[in-house]
């Protein structure tokens, strides 16, 4: 990222050790600058007042008020891109729902490796979250657009890639589709520790059976498979069926799974017979992989710019002529159900 000025960053954490350790941290990238640190979100409320930052990073565990709690309240009135520092839990992905952007998990204390691989995550997602669009975030809630009758069609496969922002624009598709919907693939960049929660927390809030993907998996009518954290997917055309096999293996424009892997199967293995979705993120990873799936015959769609968290990907997929159709999130079920026909 080319950053024209220092990225003005508020730390917001109850333990006065960790502020101390994690802005000392990212402030040492000459790109960010740490204008103040805050305890509790009282004491930061008053201080986003004063030194008006670009980004805050926020606990969710604090004193008085819980940072879930803390960003509901904040962002109608003060829009501003949080990046979640938490432990390991399903927290985060309600600190997603009440307008956070990202999150990084909190390092163990005892390991210089995990403290530095720690700031330097969180760096870079400091960075994509200065340029992210919170002033006009739809609202999570997308009123159901498709009836739960079963449709006759072609597509076998709905693959859908998304980084920054993706975790709430995924859910909020995946709610407005019936049992009948075709089987569904998707590579979003999350972290290892995160991808079965995120998994589980679909199975839980939509009508399709939603799990984190293992090798030999078929992909499945009503069925979602989502890639683990730390692997990349890709299906496998079995008969008449797809499947799915998940690898170790280096990092694919900066990430794994990476969304280029997995489009660039769907387009090999089902070509026509699918439809190809990408989301909101930072970078280009799924933008070739969603030209090879149209080149091929597949329906494809981008995220469109007022909708998207980072307006990155689609775009470049949009640029290079991967994208057929752009559509905005509350549209998006609607036109991928159209494109079944």
């Amino acid at each position: 990222m080319n950053l024209k000025k220092r990225i003005r960053v508020l730390v917001v954490d109850d333990s006065i050790v960790f502020r101390e350790v994690l802005s000392r941290g990212i402030a040492s990238d000459p790109n960010i600058e740490v204008v103040a640190m805050a305890s509790d979100p009282f004491d930061a409320r008053d201080k986003i007042i004063k030194y008006r930052p670009d980004v805050m990073t926020c606990d969710v565990e604090m004193p008085k008020m819980n940072g879930i709690e803390f960003i509901k309240r904040l962002m109608p009135q003060y829009p501003l891109p949080v990046v979640v520092v938490s432990t390991v839990s399903e927290a985060v992905f309600r600190a997603m729902a009440a307008g956070a952007v990202d999150f990084v998990s909190k390092p163990d204390a005892k390991s210089d490796k995990s403290l530095n691989a720690f700031t330097s995550e969180l760096v870079i997602k400091i960075k994509i979250a200065s340029a992210a669009n919170v002033a006009n975030r739809e609202p999570g809630n997308i009123r159901n657009l498709i009836s739960g009758n079963s449709r006759d069609t072609s597509i076998q496969i709905i693959a859908i890639g998304a980084s920054t922002g993706g975790t709430e624009a995924i859910f909020s598709i995946l709610k407005c589709f019936p049992e009948s919907v075709p089987g569904i693939v998707i590579a979003q960049h999350i972290p290892a520790s995160f991808s079965r929660m995120f998994a589980d927390r679909l199975d839980n809030s939509t009508r399709l059976k939603v799990r984190e993907a293992r090798t030999g998996d078929y992909v499945e009518r009503g069925h979602v498979l989502i890639a683990p954290g730390d692997e990349h997917m890709r299906i496998k055309k079995a008969g008449d069926k797809y499947r799915v096999e998940c690898f170790k293996g280096d990092k694919v424009n900066g990430h794994c799974p990476s969304v280029d892997v997995l489009f660039e199967s769907v387009a090999k293995e089902a070509g026509c017979c699918s439809v190809g979705v990408i989301l909101t993120g930072m970078g280009y990873d799924g933008a070739r992989g969603l030209l090879s799936m149209k080149r091929k015959g597949a329906r494809t769609i981008g995220q469109n710019a007022e909708s998207s968290v980072v307006y990155g990907m689609p775009k470049v997929a949009y640029d290079i002529g991967g994208v057929e159709k752009q559509a905005a999130l509350c549209d998006m079920p609607r036109v991928i159900y159209s494109m079944l026909g």
